[in-house]
């Protein structure tokens, strides 16, 4: 809460440069994702998921975390929250145009799916709310090696929905594992609304059954997302188990490249959904304090646009995965023998005793060394 004598970030102990960085990060999220909507238009790149309107619930979220020790699961729309977790504008642009230097995937996964064993992101998935579990086991696993990290798991309102969901948060409310369960709440899970989705008037209204907070937070503002999310890793760090944490953000964007959310979206109200843009609403803040002027405002996005640029240069100058290793990483190069394999190598007019290694290495499996069924 902002007070006469001290700004809102003063007060929740953050600093002026610290404030200035969380705009950065807003404003690098924000410009990495529009470049990735030129490209799909321009046919380089072939999907775009946006986390425009997200970026304060994102970034705000982010800062309360210790990235590399804490851990994060983020779904499909949190190139945000990667970024302010130590992922780079190069990282990001590699994958989004299918690079074999693509730290994520070798340019193998979709745009967005981040991960990063380094930074401690688990990898994404493109089942929703899948990945809810994760974030469980994660926080398991701190508290059996007796560390004192937290997990968080990022997903939207149309996840809650999933058994997935249900199934992570009670196990980590049954154990009081350090866990916060991030919703980025835009109301409309891809065309269906909130109101079809559920019973109770907000997701953080589900806590209940848990037995855990559920914690409803402006997801346009940043420092009130940082302020609640801080409040969740304290309680998780003191072993008083997860939080879910209900943030109510905006989506600028149809889904995803592949939508038209004009068939169930009024233009009147896309329109004023842009008037709640949270970058704006961040950089009028600066402003009116007086803690960033125009002209370094100005020179600020200045060094974002050329960092985006430069990333985006170095990816268009990388090379795509060669066809001959779209196998890789997919299944063990070694496998254990399996009826399959042997139907396999039989139909290749092998037998058990004469199946040889450079065979075994072609078809990917061991050769048998038992007998099969007839």
């Amino acid at each position: 809460m902002q007070t006469a004598a001290r700004p809102q970030h003063a007060e929740l102990g953050l600093s002026d440069a610290h404030a200035i960085e969380l705009y950065r990060a807003m404003l690098l999220a924000r410009m990495v994702d529009e470049r990735q909507w030129i490209l799909n238009r321009q046919g380089r790149q072939a999907f775009v998921i946006s986390c425009q309107g997200h970026e304060a619930a994102q970034v705000g979220s982010v800062a309360a975390l210790r990235p590399g020790l804490d851990v994060m699961v983020p779904y499909y729309r949190d190139i945000a929250a990667a970024l302010a977790f130590g992922a780079s504008a190069r990282d990001t642009l590699l994958e989004a145009l299918s690079r074999i230097e693509g730290p994520w995937s070798g340019g193998r996964a979709m745009p967005s799916h981040f991960s990063s064993p380094a930074l401690k992101i688990l990898n994404s998935s493109s089942s929703v709310g899948s990945h809810i579990p994760h974030a469980t086991g994660a926080a398991l696993a701190a508290r059996l090696r007796g560390e004192d990290s937290v997990s968080i798991a990022y997903f939207g309102d149309g996840a809650t929905s999933q058994g997935a969901f249900h199934e992570g948060v009670s196990f980590a409310a049954i154990h009081k594992l350090p866990a916060i369960f991030f919703c980025e709440d835009n109301g409309i899970a891809i065309s269906v609304p909130l109101a079809k989705q559920m019973a109770v008037p907000r997701v953080a209204d589900r806590a209940a059954a848990y037995g855990i907070p559920g914690v409803v937070v402006d997801g346009t503002d940043v420092l009130a997302v940082y302020d609640v999310t801080r409040q969740a890793v304290e309680r998780a760090r003191r072993g008083e188990g997860p939080t879910l944490i209900d943030a109510l953000c905006i989506r600028l964007t149809p889904h995803s490249s592949d939508d038209d959310h004009f068939r169930y979206r009024t233009r009147e109200v896309v329109a004023a959904e842009h008037e709640r843009d949270p970058l704006p609403r961040y950089r009028g803040y600066l402003l009116d304090l007086g803690i960033i002027d125009e002209e370094a405002e100005r020179h600020l996005r200045e060094g974002v646009t050329a960092e985006v640029e430069a990333a985006l240069q170095a990816a268009l100058a990388a090379s795509p995965p060669e066809a001959e290793a779209a196998g890789e990483h997919v299944l063990a190069e070694r496998t254990v023998p399996t009826y399959a394999a042997s139907r396999v190598a039989r139909a290749a007019g092998a037998t058990s005793s004469t199946i040889s290694p450079d065979f075994e290495g072609a078809v990917g499996v061991r050769a048998p060394t038992h007998p099969e069924p007839s």
